[in-house]
Formats: structure tokens, C-alpha cells, sequence
């Protein structure tokens, strides 16, 4: 597991606001924080090279994309050896209804976050891209109804009492 980075309060306000807009330039960060646009650069540059910031992305809606249905796919994969494993994962990330996937702990070995058009495309994904495969014991679907976007991700502020 990484190491976690010290981040003194001008790096928490930097983040907190590019986590809101990650497009907002150095100069406005710096007017918002009170410090020169270079200062900004600077600590964002270093952010960025200690892998606190991880990137920029795009968000995309699936639904205007024609995937209106999105589902988790809890996989159980037997046996759970390493030499199974790389190669199930790859082609997984590589199916292009993957939004996300998470390697557990417990009964299910995978969650995996997919998005398609209608109940015919997901049955013929989880029938041709999952089960089909040697090393899938099993597949347990459960269909999303509505999801949020959760965050920020840092912590709160300091209190002026704590």
C-alpha cells in the first residue's frame, strides 16, 4: 500500500477546489487561496509527481451514450490462483461496458460496475463474457436503479477549536 503524503492546509485547499473543478486555473486557485498563481503551479506540479493527484477525467453519461442500464456483477472465479486471475482482469477492464472493477474479500471474488443498452445486452454479457469462461464459478447480478456521486474525498476542515 502507498505511503499517504503530508499535506499541509494550502494543498487541502487546492485539492478541495480542483476535486470541484478541475479546470480552474492557477490563477484562480491562488486568488480563492491567497497565494501567487506560481505557488499554485508549483504545489500542484508536486501533488501531481507524489501521486496524490491521480489525473483528469472526462465523465461521461452512459445513458446518453446508449447504455441506459447499468448493473453490479458479483463474480466468484475457481480456482482463485494468480496465474487466472491477470488475465481475467485484463479482459474485463478491456470489455467496453466495464465502468469499474473491485477485487474483494468474501464469498465474491469481483465486483464489476457495467453499463449497456437493455436486458438482452446485459444477459449476452454476463452469458458470452463471464460465465463463459473456465475460471467463473458463478455470476450474481443485481440491477442499479439510481447512484450519486460521493465526495469530496478529503477531510473536513479543521475546526478553530481543534
Amino acid at each position: 500500500m502507498a505511503d499517504s503524503v503530508a499535506l499541509d492546509p494550502i494543498d487541502l485547499q487546492i485539492l478541495r477546489l480542483l476535486q470541484n473543478d478541475a479546470r480552474t486555473t492557477y490563477r484562480d486557485l491562488a486568488a480563492e487561496i491567497g497565494v501567487a498563481p506560481s505557488t499554485c503551479l508549483d504545489r500542484v506540479t508536486r501533488l501531481r509527481r507524489s501521486g496524490v493527484i491521480l489525473g483528469h477525467r472526462l465523465a461521461l453519461d452512459p445513458a446518453r451514450l446508449g447504455r441506459g442500464l447499468q448493473a453490479l456483477l458479483s463474480v466468484q472465479v475457481r480456482p482463485h490462483r494468480r496465474e487466472l486471475i491477470g488475465p481475467f482482469v485484463e479482459r474485463i477492464r478491456a470489455l467496453p461496458e466495464s465502468l469499474a472493477l473491485f477485487h474483494l474479500t468474501g464469498p465474491d471474488d469481483y465486483l464489476v460496475h457495467v453499463a449497456v443498452t437493455d436486458m438482452a445486452d446485459l444477459q449476452r454479457l454476463v452469458l458470452d463474457e463471464f460465465t463463459s469462461q473456465r475460471e467463473v464459478a458463478r455470476v450474481e447480478t443485481r440491477l442499479i436503479f439510481q447512484q450519486w456521486e460521493c465526495g469530496p474525498l478529503l477531510p473536513p476542515a479543521a475546526s478553530a477549536g481543534g
